[in-house]
């Protein structure tokens, strides 16, 4: 088995599941401001597996693969990125500051 061969098993055995990159969003409690807060995080997801592929057609589907989990990890954190920059937007509006005290009188 030559080097070049060996090496193109291994990579097609990493590369054998096709996944995508997803936003979920996340929901939590900020007792400071009294309002519940979101934000967004990437997750992967396994959708599929490459199985009874040989030769050239194997190389494709991980190529395929591959190329569908970058594309899918650029949309996503693209979404991410707007998504968490309106939730920081909300979270500023909604915020309800905790009452602060009168300041003392001067004598």
């Amino acid at each position: 088995m030559s080097l070049r061969l060996a090496l193109s098993v291994v990579l097609a055995g990493a590369l054998l599941s096709a996944c995508v990159v997803v936003p979920v969003t996340i929901a939590s409690y900020d007792p400071d401001c009294q309002v519940v807060t979101h934000h967004m995080e990437l997750q992967a997801v396994q959708v599929g597996a490459i199985s009874g592929c040989s030769n050239q057609g194997c190389a494709a589907l991980v190529l395929a693969a591959t190329g569908v989990t970058a594309v899918s990890a650029i949309i996503s954190g693209s979404i991410v990125v707007i998504g968490n920059v309106g939730y920081w937007a909300e979270r500023r509006a909604g915020c309800v500051a905790p009452p602060t005290a009168p300041p003392a009188p001067l004598s």
